[in-house]
């Protein structure tokens, strides 16, 4: 439940947590202002969000022209959908739709982000101009990590219980979900760093699929508890993002309006990057928040 009792609690109880200090954002030579928004393409006809799909490369270069007129900082472009009857996309299919993208809005000076788990995308979108690997994976996170490093890329470590987020997996669903976030990045963290990854910002994973969430209620409730308790993800000292929920079950036809709602849940909740399908909304959010002085 959320409620003002509830969140005052919240706050009190993790007090130390609320103003920890985290890393700023910086992607290629600017260091961004929080929080970062991050406008999504989809290539895949897959995707469940309709309104973020682009069939052809001359439309997903010209969404990408639109997001950033639209004020995001950053196009986030993915190849294969998450979703779990998504068809597979091979490596050298998703290299060849994205990388056409990547090398005509990069060339635009937009900053621009693959969601990728393949170490071969990521080098071809890395060369062709790309500054942020949202890294959807974990087996292969030395070999991305390698490549953030040799690029001075900016990493979104993405929570991913097995080898990529294409394998489906369950989520901790007991009423604290953060000790169990804290444990699965602290580790990879370490590892990132070892790599010589520097700058890095780190993905609860609440827009993923999962076994255990196939429950519109119970995705949506299990989402909305880690939002409003991502500040106590500080004590890493990296900034978060948090890719707003749909909740297309709870706002039917005006789904649209989803991620503005969630996007208050998450900046209270203390989130530096917020991604989403709806950067209008989103960014008019924002707009209204700051100037309210909502924190």
């Amino acid at each position: 439940m959320i409620s003002l009792s509830a969140l005052a609690t919240l706050a009190q109880t993790y007090a130390d947590d609320l103003d920890l200090p985290v890393a700023p954002i910086v992607i290629g030579d600017r260091v961004r202002d929080q929080p970062v928004l991050m406008g999504c393409i989809n290539l895949s006809r897959d995707s469940t969000y309709r309104e973020s799909i682009a069939t052809s490369t001359e439309a997903a270069i010209r969404k990408g022209r639109v997001l950033a007129a639209q004020g995001a900082d950053v196009v986030d472009i993915g190849a294969e959908s998450s979703t779990a009857k998504a068809a597979r996309v091979g490596t050298e299919a998703q290299i060849d739709s994205l990388v056409p993208v990547v090398l005509a809005l990069a060339g635009d000076g937009i900053a621009v982000s693959v969601e990728t788990y393949e170490p071969e995308v990521a080098r071809a979108c890395l060369e062709a101009g790309a500054q942020v690997l949202n890294f959807t994976g974990a087996a292969e996170q030395d070999a991305v990590f390698g490549l953030a490093a040799e690029f001075d890329a900016t990493v979104v470590l993405c929570c991913v219980r097995g080898a990529n987020v294409r394998e489906i997996s369950d989520v901790t669903l007991d009423s604290d979900p953060i000790p169990d976030l804290l444990a699965h990045f602290e580790d990879r963290v370490t590892v990132a760093r070892a790599a010589g990854v520097e700058r890095l910002v780190l993905d609860p994973g609440m827009g993923f699929y999962y076994g255990n969430l196939v429950d519109p209620q119970t995705r949506l409730q299990h989402q909305t508890r880690v939002l409003a308790q991502t500040f106590r993800l500080r004590r890493l000292g990296l900034p978060l993002c948090h890719a707003l929920p749909h909740a297309f079950d709870t706002f039917g036809e005006e789904f649209r309006t989803a991620e503005g709602f969630f996007a208050v849940l998450a900046m209270l909740g203390g989130a530096s990057m917020l991604r989403t399908h709806e950067i209008p909304q989103v960014r008019a959010v924002v707009r209204a928040m700051r100037t309210l002085d909502v924190t």
